[in-house]
């Protein structure tokens, strides 16, 4: 965050070129901190937005690194989606900041909080620094559950038409277009997994419980002891034996986590690891929300059959 002060000077010019660039009949200017509420973004506003991630695919959405140009897109934002639940608490707030826009300050209606509807899950009852990386929100990694992302996707389409009324029509269209494809999806997506329900899976963070709730698979450890710690030989050995006891057959890790920790315990437990990112882009071939989540569900289903 200490970057972000000496970086203002450097972006004053560029948000003021930014200002004299705008024009009236331009499309509504989306932010969204990451590529999956960006994804969703481009499925409601369809020819109506223009939308833009901070976070590349392959990032870790909790350490975004900040950049001057994130300031000036921030800055000529009309709508700014946010996951909430303080997964960008440690790089957002200084670039809202240096970027001054009103019109995405809390409370605007150009500011879109995505975990705000969501039923969120551990929700600790005693916020404690010792736990590790504790949310005191709740875990934000919820738009893995289809569900979930029906409930997104309908806070932006009404939201949408709060800053662009011309457009509401269109929204509301995408909204019902996109709802309707989630739930025949949904339903290819529990089919696949069907017969693998109550399997046990092992995860690096707890970044799966979501979508182990949804699928009705159980997440038997994780490779960090406690969130955002990293793993000691001590808590290795366990989850290999909690493995070995119960045959657990994969460990799913994303493109930022330590995959040769992954890989060691694999080694000693003839599990798979596989690469499920939670970001569409962070794979060939998955550039929307629907793409992500076939890749994962897929890649999942064949790993647990054996192939």
């Amino acid at each position: 965050m200490h970057k972000l002060t000496a970086i203002k000077l450097a972006t004053v010019a560029l948000i003021a070129l930014a200002g004299t660039a705008a024009s009236s009949a331009a499309r509504l200017r989306v932010v969204a901190t990451t590529p999956d509420l960006a994804a969703l973004a481009r499925e409601i506003g369809g020819s109506a937005v223009e939308v833009t991630a901070l976070a590349k695919p392959t990032e870790d959405p909790h350490f975004v690194d900040a950049k001057p140009s994130h300031i000036v897109t921030i800055n000529r934002a009309d709508v700014l989606i946010e996951g909430g639940a303080e997964l960008e608490l440690g790089w957002l707030p200084p670039l809202l900041e240096s970027a001054r826009n009103s019109k995405v300050a809390t409370g605007a209606r150009g500011r879109i909080v995505a975990s705000q509807g969501i039923r969120m899950r551990e929700i600790p009852v005693s916020f404690d620094r010792s736990r590790g990386d504790v949310h005191s929100l709740g875990n934000p990694h919820f738009l893995i559950d289809p569900v979930n992302a029906k409930i997104v996707a309908g806070r932006m389409a009404a939201q949408f038409a709060q800053v662009d009324p011309a457009s509401a029509a269109l929204y509301r269209a995408n909204l019902a277009s996109f709802n309707a494809r989630v739930d025949a999806k949904l339903r290819q997506w529990e089919g696949q997994l069907a017969p693998f329900r109550g399997a046990k899976i092992v995860t690096y963070h707890k970044d799966f419980v979501y979508f182990a709730s949804r699928f009705g698979l159980e997440v038997l450890e994780t490779l960090e002891p406690k969130p955002g710690i990293a793993p000691s030989p001590a808590h290795l050995a366990r989850v290999i034996g909690a493995m070995k006891a119960v045959n657990a057959r994969v460990i799913l890790v994303q493109p930022y986590q330590n995959r040769r920790t992954a890989e060691t315990v694999a080694r000693q437990t003839g599990a798979r690891v596989l690469d499920i990112p939670q970001q569409p882009g962070a794979r060939r071939n998955t550039t929307t929300y629907f793409d992500m989540m076939d890749y994962m569900v897929t890649t999942l289903a064949t790993a647990l059959r054996g192939g």
